[in-house]
């Protein structure tokens, strides 16, 4: 069975979500960037070199880890009907300049958040910049542009809790799709009451998948991605989506604030080359097919993300 995860709730499924403070009102793109395929790449100049991005933690720096291929590193995400513009970061900071963005959520937001100081950081490298912790809020700030990239990370156990409460009823435990639902519409409920979207723009992260069966992407017998060294063909998994792809978008149509869906499920399900495997921050006594190597696809998902907001 795969198994997924996105950023926030202490169970099997978690989730997390991006706050832009806004320069501007900005229209989001009508292009739909999350539909398309992954495309060989071998010309375009890299957005950053991972071996030299100071900021990436050992868990993710599959190269330096030993992966010996770098393949997975030359792909790029081909929208169906238009093209994302290549990432710009010092168009980025000088529009923000002076705003922040935050991620909040678990290590794949802190994946994610990686990814997006090392795009920022290799655009401008002689930049002075600042990293600090307070909390569990980690503070990427680029000094010459006040420009904050913040991480609010939340790990723990799977699963915190002895019993729950609920209507006065004490439960030892809940089906995993009622309990994602639940906490997710007390999310949405949070964010209408308190977000003003002239000011702040929310971004819902989607659900950033595993890969330990093989039988998903038509390889019967196959326990884990160590070894896979190319994206799926094609724009759909033959593996389907996970159930709580519809808990998501059926909770967030609900909702009376706008937020977008960074809806990066199928993209990253055609990515079982894209996770650190052995070459982890535990090697060969590990198996990672849950976070992604850097540089990878969360560079896409930040891509994607700057496509929407600028």
């Amino acid at each position: 069975m795969m198994s997924w995860e996105m950023g926030f709730l202490w169970v099997h499924l978690s989730f997390g979500f991006l706050l832009v403070f806004l320069h501007n009102g900005n229209a989001l793109s009508d292009c739909d960037f999350f539909n398309g395929s992954w495309v060989l790449d071998q010309y375009s100049d890299p957005l950053y070199e991972p071996e030299t991005c100071p900021f990436i933690q050992r868990e993710f720096t599959c190269l330096k880890n030993g992966r010996p291929d770098r393949v997975y590193t030359q792909y790029k995400w081909q929208p169906r009907d238009c093209d994302l513009t290549r990432f710009d970061g010092k168009k980025f900071l000088k529009k923000y300049k002076g705003k922040s963005i935050m991620f909040v959520g678990d290590s794949l937001s802190r994946n994610q958040w990686q990814s997006l100081t090392c795009m920022l950081h290799s655009a401008v490298p002689n930049t002075k910049y600042n990293l600090t912790r307070v909390g569990d809020v980690s503070i990427f700030t680029f000094m010459d542009y006040e420009v904050k990239v913040m991480l609010d990370r939340n790990v723990g156990p799977t699963q915190p809790w002895d019993y729950m409460e609920e209507d006065k009823k004490i439960m030892k435990d809940m089906d995993r799709m009622v309990a994602f639902e639940k906490a997710l519409t007390t999310w949405t409920n949070w964010v209408d009451t308190n977000i003003d979207p002239t000011k702040v723009q929310v971004f819902f992260q989607g659900i950033s998948p595993s890969h330990y069966n093989g039988g998903d992407w038509n390889e019967d017998g196959v326990k884990s991605c160590v070894g896979q060294k190319t994206a799926a063909v094609g724009s759909t998994y033959p593996g389907g989506l996970p159930p709580a792809v519809a808990v998501v978008k059926n909770v967030l149509s609900k909702m009376k604030k706008p937020v977008k869906l960074l809806d990066i499920t199928t993209l990253s399900l055609l990515r079982k080359d894209g996770h650190p495997s052995i070459y982890g921050v535990d090697g060969r006594t590990g198996m990672d097919c849950t976070h992604w190597c850097l540089a990878g696809v969360p560079d896409t998902w930040n891509q994607i993300l700057y496509n929407l907001i600028l």
